[in-house]
Parts: C-alpha cells; structure tokens; sequence
C-alpha cells in the first residue's frame, strides 16, 4: 500500500509503517493543502493519514478509491463521515491517548486565568511592571470551587481529578449519560444544563463538536452562569460563540475564560480576547507533548497496517463500513 500523509508527523509512525512494507509520501510544506491539492496526491495512495486537513464530501467523493483514512487526532468532526461510510472508506482515530495531556492543558488555563498569567506577562514585556497596588490586578481563589464539566469522559473526567486533588473542588457534570465511573472514584454529582451553568465556578468544556453542541455556550448559556466564574474550552471552537463570550466577558457576565481552541483557528492577532486581562489563549496545543503525539502517531500507523493487512483498524469511528448489505 501506498500511504500518503498531510503532515510531518513523529518518526515514531513512520517507523511503523515503513516496518510493515508501506510506501509514505508526505506533505512537508508548512501550510494547509488545498482542497485539489489534497485529490492530486491521493490518486497515488490507498491510504490517507490526515492531520490537521478538512476531509469534505467533494474531496472523499473524488477519493472514493481509498482503502482507509487514519486521522492524527481523536476529533473526527472535520471529516464527511456519512460520506465516507457510503463509500465504503473506514475512518480511524487516536482515542485514549491525549487524555492526560489535554486535562493538563484545561488546568493549565484554568490558572492562568484565575491570576491574569498571560495579561501580567506581557506587562512585564511591555515595560509595565512598575507601581505597586494592593488592589490591582487580583486573581480568583480555587479552593473549595465547584467544578462543572461539561461532557465528563476520558478528559474531563482526568481535568476534574486534577481539580478534585489540588484545590479540593466539589464535581458536578452534565453529560448525555452517566458515569457511574467518576461518580464513584469522584463524588461527582450528574446535574441538568442549568444547573451546570448556575452552579459551576469553573466550567470546563471535554464533549464533542456535534450538531447538538456547536454553538452550545451562547449568550443565553453565559447569562445563566456565575458573574465570577471562569469557561475554559480545550475541545472544538465552535462550541462557544465568541461574540457572545467575548461580550459575557467585557459585561462581567462571568469573570474569566481560558481557550485552547478558537473559531476560526488561527485566531487573528488582533482579536479583543487576546487582550483581556482574565482570559488565556493558547494556539490548539492540548495534545503537544511528545509522549502524546508519538503515541497519536503510532495508533494512526495501526489503523493503516491493520486495513494493509485486510483487518479492520482497531480504532474505528464508522463501524457501518463492515456491515453487510
């Protein structure tokens, strides 16, 4: 089989997939491909191992004769998975493995916008850092907060052990269905959407970007939460609404927000919440560690060798590929 990759990605899949016979292309320009781009290079492949790329109905259905598609990524919402299950393409993902890295990212931010980290740090490079005021500048308190998270799986059920064992935080979360799991190890308590949003002093977003979710925190959804809480979203932009945050926030509607994600990424240089004294913006790095992302890696290489060898990939997002008739 001949593989085709969007990005350089570890030598740690590489390795993999050079080890089972496969012959690899990659796409070594720092730049998204186009859409014609994309089709042009995979006229070549019998697998696709796509980072970061937008896999649409028009690229899939002139792709159809593709063998598998392995996504560098646990996210799979910017692929036409309808599409690609009607053509018979089975589509794989990297589930598990970020997890940790990514609750660490939520921490991260969290804290940083509890204390005004990054507004304080570009002080320091702007020359600010000069007068001393008692009652300038103060940060949020932690301890003993409730916790709200917002689709509680494998990363949020890692951010809320975080936050249950630094600071002590009481657990609540809103998801489609229990975890009894993280109820057990957690106290974590199951409440309706309102009561999420009224109850949270942080609230932080782990689901996935559905068509139930995008948009899901809007000014209707901030009006109804904490005016000293802090939204922390580390899963898709598109669940928030950033005008409407952008206006919960310069109303102290809530008090913070932390985003490793924004809508559209890259975020322009200039947006006003990259100004903001409690808001921490970081540019889509949950899952930047290197452990992580060779093992991202690593299981997009297995779902590939896996379709080479006539088996089903062992991280399958549309199991509907394999069924008959």
């Amino acid at each position: 089989m001949n593989v085709f990759i969007t990005r350089v990605i570890p030598e740690s899949g590489l390795r993999l997939l050079e080890a089972a016979g496969l012959k690899i292309k990659q796409w070594t320009q720092q730049r998204n491909m186009t859409r014609e781009e994309l089709i042009a290079e995979c006229q070549w492949a019998d697998a696709l191992l796509s980072a970061g790329q937008r896999l649409d109905r028009d690229f899939l259905e002139a792709s159809a004769h593709l063998k598998v598609i392995a996504l560098h990524s646990v996210g799979y919402d910017n692929v036409a998975i309808e599409t690609a299950t009607r053509l018979k393409i089975p589509v794989g993902n990297t589930p598990g493995v970020l997890s940790g890295a990514t609750a660490d990212t939520a921490f991260l931010l969290m804290m940083a916008a509890a204390r005004n980290a990054f507004y304080m740090n570009r002080k320091i490079i702007n020359g600010e850092w000069d007068f001393f005021e008692p009652t300038a500048n103060l940060g949020k308190e932690l301890n003993g907060c409730t916790l709200g998270v917002f689709g509680l799986g494998k990363i949020g059920t890692e951010m809320a052990k975080r936050c249950a064992g630094a600071f002590g935080m009481k657990i609540i979360y809103h998801n489609r269905s229990r975890n009894e799991e993280a109820e057990n190890l957690l106290d974590a308590e199951l409440v309706s959407f309102e009561e999420l949003l009224a109850q949270s002093d942080v609230l932080t977003v782990h689901t996935a970007l559905t068509a139930e979710t995008e948009g899901k925190f809007n000014r209707t959804a901030f009006k109804q939460m904490k005016p000293g809480s802090i939204f922390i979203n580390t899963a898709r932009g598109s669940i928030h609404n950033e005008a409407d945050l952008m206006e919960a926030l310069e109303s102290k509607t809530i008090w913070g927000a932390g985003l490793d994600v924004t809508n559209p990424e890259p975020m322009h240089p200039d947006n006003r919440l990259l100004f903001m004294p409690n808001v921490a913006v970081l540019p889509h790095i949950g899952s930047a560690t290197e452990g992580t992302r060779n093992a991202m890696a690593r299981l997009a290489a297995e779902n590939i060798i896996a379709v080479s060898k006539g088996e089903k990939p062992p991280f399958l997002v549309n199991p509907e590929v394999y069924k008959e008739g």
